[in-house]
């Protein structure tokens, strides 16, 4: 394979791209039913110089250009070592066992591909033979897919849970059987020559193309930032894919959180290593019982209603203060007891590692009591309850710096692509927000005919957003038009509580009017069998929120109009968002123009995509949200989305349901 140090000038790449996405080019039979697309060609042109030049591109392609082509055929050609990042496991599997093999068939490259995924997605053989010994099952299911796993283990090569389809993977017994940083044994583990994630991790070292997600990509870079040795070896090319995905992400992990749930955690392997190898020492579960009631009475303080505050929104009378500092107070005292047992196993050593590296995050909780940390604007600190545990989070308001000190060093190209990364053709958002600012930004037009091919509708008479009854006049306005598309509706919800609102009612008018669509909602099943039961039933209604705005693909009639309730501005009691508006309107910007709109556009321009997937799809992307129009940054708002014909009149509505498609020309 080429290195991309030793490669061909532009021009000859350029050459070279013309013959691959020809129509009579070696992609043409490998794929099907092929079609050259301009878009696709000049993008995939741009990759491959930003590869050769070893420099960074932010490349949006609106829907249909085939961009996962555009980048996998310069990077097979080209790239040298390459690392896909993708945003979600599902993807990274399809890239692994679908497009990256159709691609590297048809140009016959000898690339070696490896797909690593985290720690908690590889089954353990040390966790899982300790399972099976001490038996600490939570249900009557895990019995069944415990067994099912001993049995996987024997004839899998990777140890990877995607394969197991007979546990489901949210099943609680993956808990039991998977290792985290903290829990590894590492070399010392009787099982380090079997153990899957070193062989995933070995094997990632010696491929030429790695397929990673973001989640593990940026978990590696705030890691190796501890001291931890890099997991991803080094490459030429970077790839992201789904990149709109990345400071979400990348805020996550450059973030710091200590949770409830963990310390509760930490006392129960406290417990059972202590009576397993220390039984005569110190009375271990007086020891865990002090820590175990701390974390619990500082969970109490707080009702129990799902909680997001700033620290500085907290009164300095509340509980949550001294509540803290007992917690500290009562892991110290259970630190000493294990650095005192540490010698007895290499288990209570581990323990007494993550108790350390708990208490030090809990120190970091340390504030001026607006909620900033005492050094400085860079980080805010805030907490979020739920119903059983409270996380206590401390996040950068930006992440640009960490991000661009990981991006300085040895020269590669990065490549940065999604089909939502502008704002009506401005990149400035995303490229501030990850310090790519001054780095070449292009788009590509799709190549759909969006004009004839669908309709934006928004209706006339709505309510204010806020107003209450809304989500009641959004269904009354929408149910006509359900009935006009014979179900085959997305209704996609800003908010958990409006899908349950909207859902119900549908339940309601669909029984009252005899109407036949089968009705599926986010959180009855999961998002796959969703999916699947949507697509085979071909006139069905989901209603959904976030999870189903972006990563889906319904191709065809099954899918032909999606009603999005109202504009997905981020809830204004967000701690992060307040933090990030408070620090740019001191730079004397507009928090909402600068931050909060174009997050709802590109967010909007995700749910909008779900609509025309390919060349015959049509459609009605129906927005009810009468700020579109009503507010001076609705043009701003609408001009970002694909250019589809326009209107406010239902009937124009209906009469495109019932007047079928123009035969191809």
């Amino acid at each position: 394979m080429t290195t991309a140090a030793a490669l061909a000038p532009v021009g000859k790449c350029d050459v070279e791209v013309d013959r691959l996405f020809g129509a009579s080019g070696p992609l043409a039979p490998a794929v099907g039913a092929y079609t050259p697309r301009r878009s696709q060609t000049e993008m995939a042109k741009a990759i491959a110089q930003a590869i050769v030049e070893q420099k960074t591109l932010i490349a949006e392609a609106g829907t249909g250009t085939g961009k996962t082509f555009a980048y996998l055929v310069p990077a097979l050609m080209w790239g040298g070592k390459t690392i896909v990042s993708t945003g979600t496991k599902n993807l990274q599997d399809q890239l692994f066992l679908r497009d990256i093999p159709t691609v590297r068939a048809a140009l016959r490259a000898p690339v070696s591909v490896a797909l690593l995924k985290g720690r908690s997605n590889y089954v353990c053989h040390y966790h899982l033979e300790r399972t099976m010994q001490n038996g600490r099952m939570t249900s009557r299911d895990d019995v069944g897919h415990l067994r099912e796993i001993s049995r996987f283990i024997k004839m899998s090569s990777s140890g990877d849970k995607a394969e197991l389809t007979k546990v489901p993977e949210n099943a609680s017994i993956w808990n039991l059987v998977t290792s985290t940083r903290e829990t590894c044994m590492g070399a010392e583990c009787q099982y380090y020559q079997d153990c899957f994630v070193m062989k995933a991790r070995r094997e990632a070292q010696q491929a030429d193309v790695v397929v990673v997600n973001h989640h593990l990509f940026f978990a590696d870079v705030a890691l190796k930032d501890t001291g931890v040795a890099e997991l991803l070896p080094s490459a030429n090319t970077i790839i992201f894919d789904e990149a709109h995905q990345l400071p979400d992400t990348a805020t996550l992990f450059f973030g710091q959180t200590v949770s409830t749930s963990q310390l509760l955690e930490l006392c129960r392997d406290v417990l059972a290593e202590g009576l397993a190898h220390a039984r005569g020492g110190p009375d271990w579960a007086k020891v865990v019982m002090a820590v175990e009631k701390a974390t619990r009475d500082l969970r109490l303080t707080f009702p129990q209603d799902i909680v997001r505050m700033a620290l500085g929104q907290i009164a300095p009378s509340s509980d949550f203060f001294p509540a803290l500092d007992t917690v500290k107070a009562q892991l110290a005292a259970m630190i000493d007891v294990l650095e005192d047992q540490a010698a007895r196993a290499e288990t209570i050593e581990q323990c007494r590692v993550r108790a350390v590296e708990l208490a030090q995050s809990l120190d970091g909780w340390k504030a001026d009591g607006k909620g900033k940390m005492t050094e400085g604007d860079d980080a805010v600190l805030w907490v979020e309850a739920f119903q059983s545990s409270l996380q206590l989070h401390k996040t950068p308001l930006s992440i640009a710096p960490i991000f661009n000190h990981q991006r300085e060093g040895t020269p590669r190209s990065w490549i940065f692509t999604s089909a939502t990364l502008a704002v009506k053709n401005d990149f400035k958002h995303f490229t501030e927000q990850m310090g790519l600012t001054g780095e070449h930004a292009q788009s590509w037009p799709s190549p759909f005919n969006y004009e004839a091919q669908g309709i934006l509708y928004v209706p006339t008479g709505l309510p204010d957003p806020n107003a209450m009854g809304y989500t009641d006049a959004v269904v009354d306005c929408a149910l006509p038009v359900i009935e006009a598309a014979g179900g085959r509706t997305f209704f996609l919800c800003t908010t958990i509580r409006a899908v349950k609102h909207v859902a119900e009612r549908l339940r309601k008018e669909f029984a009252d009017r005899g109407l036949e669509y089968p009705l599926f909602v986010q959180g009855e099943r999961g998002r796959t069998e969703l999916l699947d039961s949507f697509r085979n039933a071909g006139n069905a209604v989901l209603v959904g929120s976030q999870s189903f705005w972006e990563g889906v693909d319904v191709r065809g009639e099954a899918l032909s109009l999606v009603i999005i309730d109202k504009l997905p501005f981020a809830p204004p009691d967000d701690p992060v968002l307040a933090a990030r508006i408070d620090v740019m309107e001191k730079q004397g910007l507009n928090g909402f123009m600068h931050h909060t709109l174009p997050e709802a556009i590109i967010n909007l321009k995700q749910g909008a995509g779900r609509l025309i997937r390919d060349e015959t799809d049509r459609g009605v992307l129906m927005i009810c949200d009468p700020r579109l129009i009503s507010k001076s940054y609705g043009k701003r708002v609408w001009q970002s989305l694909p250019p589809f014909k326009r209107t406010r009149l239902q009937a124009e509505v209906v009469a495109f349901f019932n007047n079928p498609a123009p035969p191809a020309v």
